[in-house]
């Protein structure tokens, strides 16, 4: 078995690794935070994913120096 299921986040999942709501979470994936890229993700039906490479790339990429 492999560890994909460690792999893919949930919307909560990744509020609690940004410390930030669900809501704000909605608004990165729908690319509604000024200043900052739409954060890649893969929606089936209604729910959305994002793999936790992608997640580390969009918060690296945005990085503020």
């Amino acid at each position: 078995m492999t560890d994909a299921p460690k792999e893919i986040l949930t919307i909560a999942e990744i509020a609690a690794l940004l410390r930030c709501s669900k809501a704000h979470v909605k608004h990165a994936l729908d690319g509604k935070l000024l200043g900052l890229p739409r954060m890649t993700h893969l929606p089936l039906g209604r729910k959305r994913i994002v793999r936790r490479e992608w997640l580390e790339k969009w918060m690296e990429s945005n990085k503020a120096s």
